[in-house]
């Protein structure tokens, strides 16, 4: 009653004054996120799909506490109320599952080691989660657990009350598990073989845990049954180790880490923790992050704003995570999930080229090309040791969602600049995948041979989301064609893809206006329903997937008849109601949902096929609509809270969407030099680029209400282009942008100022 008297007490508008505090200078990014934003999510509504990844930018191991059962995807959920474990984790997301994991849970009182008996409740008035330290209350046992990260490995250290009973359990899982404790050197080894797909079959995470207290007891545990031997391979088994009794605020220490090469390599990894406490291990992780994260610093925004920036930033920092391991000799060498071998070099896994090639594979080029040229040669190896390109890796192929997007992410990667890497081997694979169908539906191109045939691929044949597909790989023909360019590759090969590129055309109905599949005899499918999600679109319908044209938007607005139309179609998506049709599924999905409860009619930038669409008026001569609707979708979508997305957050993409859009602008077509223009939110961001340059986006009036750019120079000179260049940025400078609550409806209204399109491109091929 006391806190409800005061707060009514409080002047009017000071809790939003709170709310509203202005961030002048942000001197350790990292203090600034939250990794439990999104975590507050389910099955039939995301908020985000997240854990909060206890981990290092691009580390191998991730490590999250585990609420959720085994084998469960909602591992982590802010709504829990107890804790079965402490998870090492490599899961990109619940959708997909997770793979190599393994748990440690510390327990008193009796011997309780299965997931049920070992819970405990938890409180998050007693969590402390930042991304290099988590610690936490275990109600039920009087201990805390602390946990501090290595790339590879980790520091765990337990506190416990004044007990005779300190225990700590091991779950390697089920699905075929080992395990194996060695008092000698208060040690525990073993390996689990948990996987979802996309795996060889010999696939294990080896881990080895080190202790600095000697056992006073030991057992392993099968299913639900103690066991003898002190070794077990089993279908799921598990160690329990008892230390000798303990004064309150003793403290038990363990160090762990995994491989999946071997018992020997994961002894390699854990030396990233030799000689190292907790404590030294947490500052030294902190460091690595505010480093990383402080590429970008901003100045001028709400507490809030901050919150939300260094949140989505630190999530767009893990995925595809490292697959490699560095063994005795320093060497980098990966277990290959394509053929089972240890082989040498790069690999990464964990994410979805349909959701990441849109803006967190963009944002890489801009802000750390170093991490993405190692990428690029990981992609060197997936295809020599698999024989194709991942769409969808975790870890290996997984056969899920549409499209042919790592041509994308390869020919962005070049286009942007980076070098020494084998690119030509990258090339051919892009090639091959263009042209042929792969091993799984999501490898190579499901419906090639109609498509090349057709320029389409039909509805009526049996290849669901068909439209989605077709719209997809005309731009990743133009991907292809831009870097064959590059490359100085045939006339002939660069009209082909050039002419390929225009496929999308097939598919637009001139009576609707709209994307629409199409049947193998030239018909178009009927009956039609724009608003039917699924069916010949993908996790979406026509009305999000229509704009799809990522490199050719002057073509787009041809097609539907010139700039008004394009205009009012594309406002169209915002006035009209969250009307939805979800037959093809039979059931509301999430995605369905969560565009139906945001408030802004049909635009569901919760998935990834829309969310570059609020930038296009720039292609019609209506910046200032961007700008408003940029400003609309990153008020309202975005909170540095458990439920802080308006969908599922997806390897970094939409996290990405918020970082570039905060910034001023966006990769609508990865593949040319351009981002398109928005509105900045700070007053100052200052980028702080890899080659020791810094590019400043100065907007001092930036303001909730001034959010209309009146004008802009570029170094000092004029600047009325709705664009910048990526190699203008890299080279250093500044742009400046006056603001206004006013929309200035002059500048960037001339088809000059309009970013690229492939229809007004004065070097494409000649048809």
């Amino acid at each position: 009653m006391k806190k409800v008297l005061l707060l009514l007490l409080l002047p009017a508008g000071f809790l939003g004054r709170v709310q509203s505090q202005m961030i002048n200078k942000v001197v350790d990014p990292v203090d600034y996120v939250n990794p439990l934003m999104g975590t507050q999510s389910t099955g039939g509504l995301s908020n985000g799909n997240t854990f909060p990844s206890i981990a290092l930018p691009w580390g191998m191991n991730f490590w999250t506490p585990q609420t959720g059962n085994m084998g469960d995807g909602w591992q982590y959920t802010y709504t829990a109320e107890k804790i079965k474990g402490f998870k090492q984790t490599h899961q990109p997301s619940p959708w997909m599952n997770d793979y190599g994991e393994f748990s440690i849970m510390p327990v008193t009182g009796e011997m309780r080691f299965t997931e049920n008996d070992r819970q405990s409740w938890f409180s998050h008035k007693a969590e402390v989660v930042k991304p290099y330290y988590y610690s936490v209350y275990l109600a039920d046992y009087d201990v805390t657990t602390e946990i501090a990260p290595t790339e590879r490995a980790a520091s765990f250290r337990f506190t416990f009350a004044k007990t005779d009973s300190a225990f700590v359990v091991v779950d390697a899982y089920d699905k075929e598990s080992y395990i194996k404790v060695i008092p000698s050197e208060n040690k525990i080894i073993g390996y689990s073989t948990r996987n979802s797909g996309g795996v060889a079959k010999n696939f294990k995470n080896y881990f080895v845990i080190v202790f600095d207290r000697p056992f006073l007891g030991q057992h392993t545990w099968s299913g639900k049954q103690l066991a003898d031997s002190l070794e077990l391979h089993d279908k799921h088994v598990g160690a329990i180790v008892q230390f000798s009794a303990l004064q309150r605020g003793s403290v038990v220490n363990a160090r762990v880490a995994s491989s999946f090469i071997s018992i020997e390599q994961a002894e390699q990894n854990l030396k990233e923790t030799d000689h190292s406490t907790l404590e030294s291990v947490a500052t030294k992780g902190r460091d690595i992050w505010n480093k990383t994260l402080s590429r970008i610093l901003v100045e001028g925004g709400t507490i809030d704003q901050v919150r939300t920036f260094y949140s989505c930033l630190y999530r767009m920092l893990f995925f595809p995570l490292k697959l490699y391991e560095k063994d005795a000799s320093g060497r980098i060498v990966h277990y290959s999930p394509y053929n089972g071998k240890v082989e040498a070099g790069y690999l990464f896994a964990g994410t979805g080229f349909w959701d990441t090639f849109r803006a967190l594979y963009p944002f890489l080029n801009l802000v750390y090309p170093s991490v993405n040229k190692e990428m690029q040669e990981g992609l060197i190896n997936d295809y020599k040791e698999g024989g194709w390109l991942p769409e969808w890796s975790s870890p290996g192929y997984r056969s899920v969602m549409v499209g042919n997007n790592s041509a994308s992410i390869v020919a962005d990667a070049y286009l942007k600049g980076l070098r020494g890497y084998d690119i030509h081997t990258l090339y051919d694979a892009l090639l091959k995948d263009a042209n042929n169908e792969g091993p799984i539906p999501a490898v190579g191109r499901d419906g090639v041979a109609y498509y090349n045939k057709l320029g389409y691929v039909p509805y009526d044949v049996k290849i669901n989301e068909n439209a989605a597909r077709t719209l997809e790989y005309a731009y990743d023909d133009f991907t292809i064609y831009k870097l064959g360019k590059a490359l100085g590759r045939p006339a002939e090969e660069l009209k082909l893809y050039a002419q390929r590129c225009q496929n999308y055309k097939n598919l637009f109905d001139p009576e609707h206006k709209l994307m629409r599949g199409k049947n193998q005899d030239g018909s178009f499918q009927s009956p039609f329903n724009p608003f039917k999600w699924g069916d010949a679109f993908t996790e979406g319908n026509s009305w999000h997937y229509s704009w799809s044209v990522f490199h050719d938007i002057q073509g787009l607005v041809d097609l539907m008849g010139g700039r008004k139309t394009f205009v009012q179609m594309l406002d169209s998506v915002f006035i009209m109601p969250p009307t939805f049709d979800d037959s093809y599924y039979g059931g509301v999905i999430h995605e369905i949902r969560e565009m139906q409860i945001a408030g802004m009619g049909q635009y569901a930038h919760g998935n990834q096929p829309i969310q570059h669409m609020i930038y296009l008026y720039n292609y019609a001569g209506e910046p200032w609509k961007t700008q408003y609707w940029v400003r609309e979708a990153m008020r309202k979508l975005y909170k540095p809270t458990p439920d802080g997305y308006c969908g599922d957050e997806d390897n970094g993409q939409t996290s990405a969407w918020y970082v570039f859009s905060a910034l001023g602008f966006y990769s609508v077509c990865p593949g040319t030099d351009q981002y398109v223009l928005g509105t900045p939110l700070f007053k100052k961001t200052t980028i702080n680029l890899e080659n020791g340059k810094s590019f400043v986006i100065s907007a001092p009036a930036s303001s909730e209400k001034n959010l209309y750019i009146q004008g802009a120079t570029l170094n000092g000179q004029p600047y009325g282009k709705n664009w910048i260049s990526h190699f203008d940025i890299q080279k250093g400078g500044r742009i400046d942008l006056s603001m206004s609550a006013v929309p200035n409806k002059v500048r960037g209204t001339e088809s000059s100022a309009y970013p690229y399109s492939f229809s007004t491109d004065k070097d494409k091929p000649i048809k």
